[in-house]
């Protein structure tokens, strides 16, 4: 996160930070977040976690009516962090008094854009055992977020739909984890599994002329950057279609030089890499 450029105003985090709510599995996350993040950081809880637990071990983290969960008011986007956990269950819900906090907290500004961090999403994803496990009732959540005029978008675990009015027919996204990832199987009877494909996560950059924009990015370094070659008289008119040049060459041709590929511990890397595409 701190590679950024520019740098991220704030991160924030929604849920699961350890996987059995032991008091000693925040040691890391609490030491990695300072070591490594130099920015406002907030955090809700997961099913994994327990609110008390993550109260005392994490800074930062605030309560309100008893949920852990507040409003942050610094930026032009107001980012909202709601609590959806239910205690020893897997499945996430929304009760009255979290519904009347996150209506009453949407009407202070009803018109400042808004981002909503929740982990349970309010939508079916189509892997079967995480539907299983998503926000019951969702037809409350949308009731009140759906309402006139506010401009709002909102994030949750693992899927963001961020719209002016949120979750109206549309697209929904899969976000990358930053620890294992789920298996992709969309299957119903899909088993509970994860794979360790690259640990990953996502930007969000709010303009008004654009709004929000979402941009994926991965946790691990990798070679690179390398410049993209080209002709010095690109575009040029041999390029061109219809040109003498171009109905000489062949539809592509692609001139490599010094390309190696080696495989080390399952990853493939390109060393020393200076290639050139000749456009048709």
């Amino acid at each position: 996160m701190d590679r950024l450029r520019p740098a991220a105003d704030a991160v924030i985090i929604t849920g699961d930070l350890t996987e059995c709510d032991l008091v000693s599995e925040y040691a890391e996350p609490r030491a990695m977040l300072a070591r490594e993040l130099h920015v406002a950081v907030y955090v809700i809880p997961g099913n994994h976690d327990r609110r008390e637990v993550l109260l005392r071990e994490l800074p930062g983290v605030r309560e309100a009516d008893g949920f852990v969960q507040y409003a942050v008011e610094d930026f032009p986007l107001w980012l909202l962090m709601l609590d959806t956990v239910v205690p020893g269950a897997g499945h996430g819900e929304l009760c009255p008094i979290r519904l009347a906090w996150l209506d009453r907290t949407l009407g202070k500004a009803p018109d400042t854009p808004t981002l909503i961090g929740m982990h349970h999403p309010p939508f079916q994803c189509g892997i079967g055992h995480m539907d299983r496990i998503a926000l019951r009732d969702p037809a409350a959540f949308l009731a009140v977020v759906s309402r006139p005029s506010p401009s709002r978008a909102h994030r949750q675990r693992p899927s963001p739909s961020p719209r002016d009015r949120p979750l109206r027919p549309g697209y929904r996204q899969h976000l990358p984890s930053v620890a294992h990832q789920v298996e992709l199987d969309l299957s119903e009877d899909a088993p509970s599994v994860f794979t360790l494909e690259p640990p990953g996560y996502q930007i969000h950059r709010r303009r008004p002329d654009t709004g929000v924009v979402m941009h994926t990015a991965l946790v691990d370094s990798y070679p690179g950057p390398f410049p993209f070659l080209e002709d010095p008289d690109y575009p040029a008119p041999r390029y061109r279609a219809g040109s003498s040049r171009s109905r000489n060459q062949s539809p592509s041709t692609l001139t490599q030089n010094v390309v190696s590929t080696t495989t080390a511990l399952g990853a493939s890397r390109i060393q020393g890499a200076r290639v050139r595409y000749s456009r048709p």
